[in-house]
């Protein structure tokens, strides 16, 4: 899960106004509403930070009329997803918000991040990335059986969970494109442009989709954290490299990572419009939404950013894609009553504060309909860092762990996820944001083999060919003597394993 498997790791919900109002020195929640509804000041004020904002609307007739209370508040419109009512908007008015919620016709409107729109200078490094080296390179290919690409006996992950042999079925169909809503992926890739899909490519950073050839790729310094997402989903079977999940399916990249390394609503709520117009069946989400790791509904700023994404996810379900995301890399248990977060605001200054997941949640992984995957390392135990949760987590696959921890059989030698880097490259990372590509994969496979299926039918369809896990208890990763979580739940549904590990060969056999 980014950010990028390092810097981004969650018991009352966050009280109203805490937040944004708060860091920033806005109006008290509710300062605007004497005015009456649709009013606006003759003057506003245009001296406080540049942020952006989600303003979530009713729709229909009362369009116009927010639209125009927008202009009065000093907002300029970035884009607007008319088909969910959602509006990205840019003020240095800092009474933005709250005036425009006094709006008739606004259901709700926050502010996406904490520090102000700017040009950003700094790039960040993923410290949990290794070099695939090339003595490592020489004995994966000398292990090599026929049929294999030369790197693919460093993949432990795929005989995991019958890829392997998966592909001696199918290696899924053209006609079935997974979008990696993520850091950008380079296309150029030896074992990701013979899958690649342009049509469904963009940059979405902004908050408004861009189609200029390569916008989509990480620029120099930047993350290559969604190539290596891509090359696990789609990395062409082709005597190059790596072998996918799914090599035989398209991948596109969309772009909604800044420079800097945030995941902006406005951005990912751009990504899943993208996908969901442009006739993607699944999308894969290894990150969370910054600046907060939990985001309290209760909070007007907060809540406004779990409505937005929300609305994009349920818009891209309803249009026939699978939805699938990182459960996150903190260790929490997500089906908890209270999680300490440590992190948040990240963008800015970050408080301590405590919150209920079930009112605070991590998104987009927590949101309805969203398939949460947890990540198991080579032994297929939860990885050491993995978030849980009975009832929270779907399902689990392979994201690595330290190699200490869980390492795996000959010939592979490292216990993190080998997949492709900028420049033609490969490295090792680990990570939720590794599991959930695999899953993507699986879904793919799915998709492939019953074209016609809903978004609902997939899903049953992956949960039921999953392999049933027994919860790990006691469970201590780190052999220390102390427990490190406690698994809930029954061998066919717990809290760290789901629904089970995903079965890609029962997802071309079924």
């Amino acid at each position: 899960m980014a950010h990028l498997g390092t810097r981004r790791g969650r018991v009352l919900a966050l009280p109203v106004g805490l937040a944004l109002t708060a860091s920033l020195g806005f109006l008290p929640v509710g300062a605007a509403s004497a005015a009456p509804a649709e009013d606006v000041p003759a003057a506003v004020a245009s001296d406080g930070p540049n942020l952006s904002y989600v303003v979530n609307t009713e729709g229909g007739r009362h369009t116009a009329k927010v639209r125009k209370a927008i202009a009065a508040a000093g907002g300029t419109v970035v884009a607007s997803y008319d088909a969910i009512g959602v509006i990205v908007v840019h003020s240095k008015n800092p009474a933005f918000a709250e005036t425009i919620r006094a709006v008739k016709g606004v259901q709700s409107a926050g502010s996406t991040r904490t520090a102000p729109l700017a040009p950003v200078a700094t790039t960040e490094v993923d410290e949990a990335s290794q070099p695939l080296t090339a003595a490592e390179a020489r004995a994966a290919a000398e292990a090599a059986e026929d049929g294999q690409d030369p790197l693919e006996p460093m993949q432990w992950s795929l005989p995991a969970i019958k890829a392997d042999k998966a592909h001696d079925i199918t290696l899924g169909s053209s006609k079935v494109t997974v979008a990696v809503i993520d850091t950008g992926v380079d296309d150029t890739h030896p074992d990701l442009a013979p899958n690649f899909d342009r049509a469904a490519s963009a940059n979405c950073v902004t908050g408004k989709a861009d189609t200029t050839e390569g916008s989509w790729r990480p620029a120099q310094g930047e993350s290559d954290h969604g190539t290596h997402v891509a090359g696990t989903i789609a990395a062409a079977k082709n005597g190059v490299g790596v072998t996918g999940v799914a090599p035989g399916v398209k991948v596109s990249g969309i772009k909604v990572s800044n420079p800097d390394g945030f995941f902006y609503t406005e951005a990912v709520v751009c990504g899943f419009m993208w996908a969901a117009d442009h006739g993607v069946e699944v999308t894969n989400n290894s990150y969370y939404v910054d600046p907060w790791l939990y985001n309290c509904k209760n909070d007007p700023d907060q809540g406004a950013l779990v409505e937005a994404l929300q609305r994009a996810t349920r818009y891209a379900e309803r249009k026939g894609t699978v939805n699938v995301a990182a459960a996150g890399n903190s260790a929490h248990d997500l089906a908890a009553d209270e999680i300490t977060d440590t992190t948040s605001p990240n963008d800015t200054t970050p408080v301590d504060r405590v919150v209920d997941p079930s009112e605070c949640p991590d998104i987009p992984t927590m949101l309805p309909g969203v398939v949460t995957v947890s990540s198991t390392g080579a032994k297929d135990l939860k990885a050491s860092y993995s978030n849980y949760g009975l009832g929270v987590v779907d399902i689990a696959a392979p994201g690595g762990d330290r190699t200490e921890y869980q390492t795996p059989e000959a010939p592979a030698v490292n216990g993190r996820i080998l997949s492709t880097t900028v420049n033609g490259g490969y490295n090792y990372k680990a990570g939720t944001s590794m599991a959930s590509p695999h899953a993507a994969g699986v879904v793919a496979l799915i998709k492939s083999k019953h074209p016609h299926a809903t978004p609902a039918m997939v899903k049953a369809l992956l949960f039921a060919q999953a392999d049933d896990r027994a919860c790990t208890n006691p469970y201590d990763i780190n052999g220390d003597g102390a427990v490190d979580a406690v698994c809930e739940g029954g061998k066919r549904h717990n809290g760290f394993y789901g629904t089970g590990l995903v079965d890609a060969l029962d997802a071309v056999r079924w």
